[in-house]
């Protein structure tokens, strides 16, 4: 009995923190759905019918998209219980092999989320329509164009949410106060908009408790307040839930009802956000909460203007506030507001996580993603993107100076994603969950035909502020689009120009160089083989670190990679040469955190050390999965015991074992610790952070040689360590292509200047950091090779 009560329990307690998140831009879609349908030639048209109609198409708009598509049927296409456009490409790109992401392995198939279950059989034989997309290159990027163009979308709806929603808020004011000038109100919105954006760096956690409590007080009181106005304004209006008032709305009013259209598809706004924030939650919780609570408190309410609107209709450009009783007035306007501002805040965090998921898949500039342990699970902060957000919410807030404007924006935004959505959503029924090719086509021409309709009319708003999502969509896509062909055809040229192992192995075990005690750690985007830098050094500096570490960082196409699998350890020739590949996997939601009990530099330590006993051990394969001669490590029951873990006092050894040098592996030279001493002043993260010193603990060995490779690798470590990263400069090949020359040499080359540099992604201490500044000719032509 008792673990029947324990999910219900949790189920309802999701249910309620859904509201603050998922619901907010919904719920307050009221506030002037109505006063942008009627904004046009509509409002020529003053009678019940044409009003009952208007409320009847609410409804089924409301009912269709919510509650039937998204709730219903979008809910179950989860990846591992994520949502959003990037869970559906990823299906996509792990069962249907679309993806054009560099570094992919074998290995990468063993992850436990990689296969969802129960929604994809390995053993299903691939459709010919399915081969025949994945042999062609153009489909994948098409589909590409596609995602990316969606998340653009989003990202702009981003800009418009906050724009409209407490703009749209603030305007209640008008009506008691009769002379308060329009630009006022737009003053006071901007004031607001700054306000909610200045203070994203410092996250919700405080406050975010509230969220759900001010939407859930919103929402029962529009919905009491739309009663009310059912009961004294027209009680007949419950007659327009029949569809039979749509028909007689668009026989009234034809070519104007249709135009129209932009306008009613308001009353969904923010219905994409209950996909995108599966994760945080559960399909049964948001359904439940939706279903019960949401959905009810909105019809309500759209009737009861409805009822208000077909008595009073010269009020319709403020109808929600003006329908409002006195008494009730201004705690209502003050719970608009709040409840814009809740909304708008969980939309800038989706826009956040979607540029986050962008930048995974390798498609939008290095950017610094923030994420504090005190704050909210999977809740960040992008500063760039921020300050970007603000300074287009304002442009559109003053520019557009009224919510129809920016409501014709949001409509055709909101239509194309869901649209594009739909085109998707019939790809997975028919590659992922192998229903056949007629029924994911019932799915797209029942929903897509509908959708359609809607889309056409929100393109007769265009010339009407209309075209600025298409602008602002069609910047990001270009901009993440290049992004991705330049970073994907250099990755190819590093392919393609890899150091030969037979080479390597020539030079001998120190590699024709002196070897000094230290690691160098070199980040490489290279999943296989040695990348064409190292050469360099070998060629150009007359010693180098006596252990070195390839570290891969890379995207695999799953939400979440788990902790016990994300690192994949290996070795680069004979022992002797102290050569190791480190594989990094994270999912593209996942959030670069330090390590719960290491940091990053001592969890590499010990995964290293693990490998070398598992190797000796001739058990690798027993503990993890194996690509070649690499290993997840971390699902060994002795990972972590190798070393003995104790904290340091002293600047022998810390969390960050910086300066590496020359001198004995157990002191550092008097110089160098004032100048550690003098640059933790100046970062005083650095500091805080754990000062961890290991040891070899006594567990047997019974491989003498495994036993000494620890012993070097320990002793390597406490002389200090290096990350070193390369850089290189990518130009078009002369007989390329203008619009090739173009894209690289112009708009690729400015981004790389101006976007963050890896070592401020990769979180690197700079006083740790070593950067490759020469100038490689083989860098030079990196698009010399077709595609």
């Amino acid at each position: 009995m008792v673990e029947i009560k324990t999910p219900r329990k949790h189920v309802l307690l999701l249910a309620y923190q859904s509201f603050g998140i998922v619901f907010g831009d919904l719920s307050t879609s009221p506030l002037y759905v109505y006063r942008s349908i009627f904004s046009g030639k509509l409002r020529h048209y003053q009678t019940e019918d044409t009003i009952f109609g208007a409320f009847s198409l609410i409804f089924w708009t409301l009912t269709f998209f919510s509650l039937i598509k998204y709730v219903v049927f979008m809910l179950c296409a989860d990846d591992n219980g994520e949502g959003g456009i990037f869970a559906l490409y990823s299906l996509l790109c792990r069962h249907a092999k679309f993806s054009l992401l560099p570094n992919q392995q074998a290995a990468d198939e063993e992850l436990s989320t990689y296969h969802g279950e129960g929604r994809s059989n390995r053993n299903v034989l691939s459709s010919a329509f399915k081969k025949l997309v994945e042999r062609r290159k153009k489909v994948k990027t098409a589909l590409l164009l596609v995602v990316l163009f969606c998340a653009s979308m989003v990202i702009t709806m981003g800009v418009l949410t906050p724009a409209i929603s407490i703009l749209s808020s603030i305007e209640g004011l008008q009506v008691q106060a009769k002379n308060l000038h329009h630009g006022m109100v737009v003053l006071i919105a901007c004031i607001v908009l700054i306000g909610l954006f200045v203070l994203q760096y410092r996250g919700t956690h405080r406050v975010a408790f509230m969220f759900a409590p001010i939407v859930i007080i919103w929402l029962l009181s529009i919905a009491i307040i739309g009663a009310y106005n059912v009961i004294h304004w027209n009680t007949r209006v419950y007659q327009a839930l029949s569809p039979y008032y749509v028909y007689q709305f668009f026989r009234e009013t034809g070519k104007d009802g249709w135009i129209s259209l932009g306008g009613i598809l308001l009353c969904v706004t923010g219905t994409e956000v209950i996909y995108a924030e599966l994760g945080q939650f559960t399909a049964s919780s948001v359904r439940l909460a939706f279903s019960f609570v949401v959905y009810p408190c909105l019809v309500l309410q759209y009737m009861g203007q409805a009822a208000f609107i077909s008595k009073n209709f010269s009020t319709v450009s403020l109808s929600f506030y003006s329908s409002i009783p006195d008494s009730l007035f201004w705690p209502v306007l003050v719970m608009a507001i709040l409840s814009t501002i809740v909304a708008s805040q969980a939309v800038v965090c989706a826009t956040f996580s979607i540029v986050k998921q962008c930048h995974a898949y390798g498609c939008f500039p290095r950017i610094k993603i923030v994420h504090k342990p005190k704050w909210i699970d999977r809740q960040m902060y992008i500063p760039e993107i921020n300050w970007i957000l603000m300074v287009l919410c304002l442009a559109i807030t003053i520019g557009s100076h009224d919510t129809n404007r920016i409501g014709n924006a949001y409509g055709i935004a909101f239509m194309t994603m869901i649209f594009m959505t739909t085109c998707l959503m019939s790809l997975v029924i028919n590659f992922i969950w192998h229903k056949s090719v007629g029924f994911a086509l019932f799915y797209f021409l029942f929903f897509g035909i509908i959708e359609f309709i809607f889309l056409s009319s929100s393109f007769m708003r265009i010339p009407k502020g209309g075209w600025v999502p298409l602008v602002l969509s069609a910047v990001f896509t270009f901009i993440m689009f290049v992004w991705h062909y330049g970073s994907r055809k250099k990755y190819l040229y590093d392919v393609h120009n890899k150091v030969p192992m037979k080479w390597i192995l020539t030079l001998g075990s120190d590699l024709g160089i002196v070897r000094i005690p230290g690691i160098g750690l070199i980040y490489t985007e290279l999943a296989s083989g040695v990348p064409a830098t190292f050469s360099h050094f070998l060629t150009n500096l007359p010693a180098f670190y006596k252990v070195v570490v390839f570290v891969c960082v890379k995207i695999v196409p799953v939400p979440y990679v788990p902790q016990s699998e994300r690192y994949l350890i290996g070795r680069i020739g004979p022992k002797s040469y102290r050569l190791y590949r480190c594989i990094i996997r994270n999912g593209y939601k996942d959030v670069q955190e330090k390590e719960t009990e290491y940091d990053v530099e001592n969890a590499l330590v010990m995964s290293i050390a693990e490998f070398i006993q598992l190797e000796a051990e001739g058990c690798g394969s027993a503990d993890g999965s194996v690509d070649g001669r690499m290993a997840v490590v971390r699902t060994s029951e002795m990972f972590g015991k190798r070393f003995i873990v104790s904290e340091s006092d002293g600047y022998g050894e810390s969390s960050s074992s910086i300066f590496p040098t020359t001198v004995g592996c157990n002191s550092r030279s008097a110089a160098l610790q004032k100048l550690q001493s003098m640059y933790e002043q100046e970062t005083p993260q650095l500091k805080q952070r754990r000062r961890i010193q290991l040891k070899l603990s006594d567990t047997k060995c019974k491989d003498l040689q495994a036993k000494d490779e620890l012993l070097e690798l320990l002793e390597a470590k406490h002389a200090g360590v290096a990350y070193i990263i390369g850089h290189s400069h990518v130009k078009a090949k002369w007989n390329s292509s203008f619009l090739k020359r173009l894209s690289i040499d112009i708009f690729y080359s400015f981004l790389r200047k101006n976007c963050r540099s890896p070592s401020v992604f990769l979180d690197i201490p700079r006083i740790s950091l070593i950067e490759t500044l020469h100038r490689v000719r083989f860098f030079v032509r990196v698009l010399g090779y077709s595609s």
